[in-house]
């Protein structure tokens, strides 16, 4: 019996024997780790005074990722195939969720966003995220040329991504609107829509986004907070600069794991939204560097499978990876940029590191669907392969 050791098992990925690519689980479970340990670190204060148990997110945190393992190796055996065959009806239940969370949903600090399921709470934006970027790039094939060729098919996806804003706008949810309306954007560029569409929807997205900031008291005074929130530091400008003072505490290597002093309850939503301030405090520039590293490379490898699917064409496949890249890769640069003070507080959470059971679960399922992609890729490939040494 031949063993493999680690080292073999690490490299066989770039073997035509291999039918998946390792390093998205390798990735993955780096992530997994360092959100566990950072989120157990930064909810022990919080959760011993309102639970009683400071391990009270922590449990939780790793039961998601249980959850979010044992979803991702049922959804390993759904081929591209079905998702491009239902992406309609998989818009159709996102918006149902949409409209759900408005009639029964859960309210939390002013916002309606979680609906109730037994023991689960369930933040329907995050899988309404996931069907419409299916739904997007499935759009894309069946009306690429019109896409190219005319507004009629530019605005007809935009008026899909309008129903699905309106209905967060509603909750509210500002954050999740930006997230699509970024993705939508560089996907419609990707598939080859015409530069000056581009510079017609950016200007008037930017100036809806400008107008619904300017005209909601609460989302202004985020912006005022965030150009100085040192202006009124125990007020708008608090959380911003608590996490401030984190990350100037962190330095270049960190005060060390667990000794964070903001996450004593100084520093707002520490474990979910912010808990990359609590890891710069006790890591340092090193320890943010890492995050970001492997954040990158993963959304790197998800654009490289994009292209690698449309140079094949395999156009679904290549659309949905580049739609998973780009909303990963804004949605960690919202998250670390709000928490460093670069963009106003969007509550957006860490993709595979922050605390949050629906995030986990549908950031993990998109990663799964990477992994289904390079794996439909690979072995077409080998069974090319196979057929072209038959026929010799």
């Amino acid at each position: 019996m031949n063993l493999i050791t680690i080292p073999q098992w690490l490299t066989l990925n770039s073997s035509r024997a291999a039918t998946f690519d390792r390093s998205y689980i390798i990735l993955a479970f780096a992530m997994y780790m360092i959100g566990l340990i950072i989120v157990a670190s930064a909810s022990m204060p919080i959760a011993d005074r309102l639970f009683g148990n400071p391990f009270h997110f922590i449990i939780r945190h790793s039961i998601y990722i249980g959850l979010s393992l044992f979803i991702a190796s049922i959804v390993m055996q759904v081929p591209l195939a079905t998702w491009h065959k239902h992406s309609t009806h998989l818009l159709i239940f996102g918006i149902v969720l949409l409209v759900t969370v408005l009639i029964i949903g859960r309210e939390v600090n002013g916002s309606q966003r979680w609906i109730m399921v037994g023991p689960i709470t369930v933040q329907a934006a995050e899988p309404a995220k996931l069907f419409f970027f299916c739904y997007l790039s499935a759009y894309l094939v069946r009306r690429r040329n019109e896409v190219m060729e005319n507004v009629k098919g530019f605005i007809k996806p935009l008026i899909v991504f309008g129903v699905l804003a309106s209905l967060l706008l509603f909750q509210p949810d500002l954050g999740t609107v930006i997230v699509m309306f970024v993705t939508t954007f560089g996907l419609l560029f990707l598939a080859g829509a015409k530069l000056w569409q581009f510079i017609s929807i950016a200007l008037v997205g930017l100036a809806s986004i400008s107008a619904l900031a300017y005209f909601s008291p609460y989302r202004w005074a985020r912006v005022t907070g965030f150009l100085d929130p040192w202006k009124d530091p125990f007020g708008t400008g608090y959380q911003l600069t608590q996490s401030l003072m984190a990350y100037g505490r962190g330095e270049m290597f960190g005060q060390g794991l667990g000794n964070s002093i903001q996450k004593l309850e100084y520093l707002p939503e520490a474990h979910t939204d912010f808990v990359m301030a609590v890891l710069a405090e006790e890591f340092g520039f090193v320890g943010i560097g890492a995050i970001l590293i492997l954040s990158m490379t993963l959304v790197i490898k998800a654009l490289l499978l994009g292209r690698k699917a449309v140079s094949k064409e395999k156009y679904f496949e290549g659309f949905f990876a580049y739609a998973i890249g780009i909303w990963f890769s804004f949605q960690a640069a919202v998250n670390v940029g709000a928490s460093a003070g670069i963009v106003p507080t969007k509550g957006l959470t860490m993709p595979l590191i922050s605390y949050g059971g629906s995030s986990m679960i549908i950031m993990t399922i998109a990663l799964v669907v990477l992994l289904r992609i390079d794996h439909e890729i690979r072995l077409q490939s080998i069974q090319a392969t196979s057929k072209g040494g038959r026929k010799k």
